[in-house]
């Protein structure tokens, strides 16, 4: 960003924070709405209102399904496919390695 675009720019951001910390809310509360320690208390809940006979057997188990594909599946309930590794950490297929990009390893064999 160049220096005249920023300083163009500058009255926004305020709405740019706010849109950002709203982004994060929204993260944090699906996650704990979906994650699975939400989904093990929900299941929890169905396990004590049936013994409870507050709910019958029918509706215990179409919960219980929906409940337990849940925790197979967490992408097809938060719509967003598993967070990808952080530019420059190191990820399971690189061997562990962590080099800034670009970066080329000189000498030995390739």
């Amino acid at each position: 960003m160049g220096l005249v675009s920023g300083l163009l720019l500058l009255p926004l951001a305020p709405v740019r924070g706010t849109l950002w910390v709203a982004d994060h809310l929204l993260q944090e509360a699906e996650r704990q709405t979906t994650g699975p320690r939400a989904v093990h208390a929900r299941l929890a809940e169905l396990n004590r209102a049936l013994e409870e006979g507050a709910i019958d057997e029918e509706a215990f188990e179409e919960e219980e399904e929906r409940l337990l594909a849940r925790l197979d599946s967490p992408v097809r309930y938060t719509g967003r496919p598993p967070a990808a590794p952080a530019h420059g950490l190191p990820d399971e297929g690189d061997g562990g390695r962590c080099e800034p990009p670009g970066h080329r390893t000189h000498g030995g064999a390739s």
